[in-house]
């Protein structure tokens, strides 16, 4: 199957949320596509009207929050209700598009429509930050009542100066722990290096948020206790008292390194999820050659910018533990961005499908590809590893951004298209629209 490189694809589109990774492509060998059982699937939509939904959570059975990569929260009170303004940040964010924006949204686990929403966006560079850099991270919480953000409620729990437009990463979300698991990327450009990218232990490729866990907090995933922090706390990275409190299971804590870090290793993050067993899957995009996804364990090293998916990046060799002999990490998945079979250029994570609507996904990971339009992608766990299928789906836009699922299970697709973006459940075909 022929897949263009991200850089002919974007040139032919008008949005461009998903240009996640690095340039061109390289000849590969995939892993080869088949049918999953003969499964077909299909979207049917249950929310619409969006320039670019990034990110969606279903608090209750019909009811949605959708963000939208441009600036707005909305509020959608049953299945293919319009969609009403949840809160507008426009005003308080950097100029949104390419990979920046509004990226992504999290329900408090106490909230059932009501409570704490935490928001993840991009806004401009804070005077404090290196002047020569691109923006802020912010991680926000706002109360929420009545399918409505009190934007006046705004407590900025984390700011980080991202040194470059791109590898913002987007995707928040609370564990089964109850703490708040926070992706970051690299801080952009390409190889993990250039303006804002510190020096690390390998010396193979110069630079390396990735495999630095000191200087910033960029290229790793973070966990936070929202519940906790100092009430006279400042809200900048390395200043003063946080305004959330550090798990003391830490990987770092009492360690050299910063205390928020969980996992590192990690180029653009975008999106993660947890499964029904608790495990944490974490789709990384890649650079020029591969997109992998990871299940991620506390203190996890997973290997950028030493090595891209399983393979050496910039180098025929390279080592297979980190500076304190610790292993690094391998994905459960790659797949090329050229060569035979399932092929991509933007890994999008998704979920483990545990819904009672499609039985033969039962147990699998479900995830896309920007490109890979008209398809999902499903990695099944055997006992011999996991193993890499396409299912075709129709009734969705050719873009997909992101996934959520159902208090019940059942998948969301977020994507977009000419016609604009939407959300939608995805069904098996041979069964009844809802």
């Amino acid at each position: 199957m022929y897949t263009p490189t991200r850089r002919q694809f974007l040139a032919g589109s008008a949005l461009s949320v998903a240009a996640l990774a690095g340039c061109s492509s390289s000849e590969s060998t995939g892993t080869p596509a088949g049918p999953l059982g003969g499964v077909e699937l299909a979207g049917d939509a249950v929310a619409s009207g969006f320039r670019a939904p990034v990110d969606v959570t279903a608090p209750s059975p019909g009811e949605y929050f959708v963000a939208d990569q441009f600036g707005q929260v909305s509020y959608v009170e049953s299945a293919g209700a319009s969609p009403a303004v949840a809160a507008d940040l426009t005003d308080r964010m950097a100029e949104p598009g390419g990979e920046k924006g509004l990226l992504g949204i999290a329900l408090h686990p106490e909230s059932d429509g009501s409570g704490r929403m935490y928001v993840r966006y991009s806004a401009p560079l804070r005077e404090r930050m290196p002047s020569n850099y691109s923006h802020t991270f912010v991680l926000s919480e706002f109360q929420l009542s009545g399918g409505r953000l009190d934007e006046e409620s705004e407590r900025v729990l984390l700011e980080i100066p991202e040194p470059q437009a791109n590898h913002n990463a987007g995707a928040i979300g609370f564990g089964p722990d109850g703490y708040l698991y926070v992706a970051v990327g690299d801080g952009g450009g390409g190889n993990d290096q250039g303006r804002g990218h510190v020096d690390d232990w390998y010396d193979a490729v110069e630079g390396g948020n990735g495999q630095d866990v000191t200087e910033n907090l960029l290229g790793s995933l973070l966990r936070i206790d929202v519940d906790g922090g100092e009430s006279d706390a400042t809200t900048s990275e390395g200043e003063g008292g946080r305004p959330y409190g550090i798990p003391e299971d830490n990987p770092l804590v009492g360690e050299p390194g910063l205390d928020e870090h969980y996992a590192w290793g990690f180029r653009n993050p975008w999106r993660f999820s947890f499964g029904p067993d608790g495990r944490l899957f974490v789709a990384d995009v890649g650079q020029a050659s591969y997109e992998e996804i990871n299940v991620v364990e506390r203190g996890g090293n997973y290997g950028w910018n030493v090595r891209e998916g399983a393979h050496c990046f910039r180098s025929e060799e390279c080592p297979t533990t980190g500076p304190d002999g610790d292993p690094l990490v391998d994905p459960i998945i790659e797949y090329p961005h050229q060569g035979d079979g399932i092929t991509g250029v933007s890994v999008i994570g998704g979920h483990v499908y545990d819904g009672g609507d499609i039985p033969r996904l039962q147990g699998r990971y479900v995830f896309a590809d920007y490109v890979a339009e008209g398809e999902l992608f499903v990695a099944t766990e055997g006992e011999d590893g996991w193993s890499l299928s396409s299912v075709p789906i129709s009734g969705i836009g050719p873009r997909v951004l992101s996934f959520g699922r159902t208090p019940a299970g059942e998948l969301l697709v977020c994507s977009t298209g000419d016609s604009g973006g939407a959300v939608h459940r995805v069904r098996a075909t041979d069964a009844t629209p809802e």
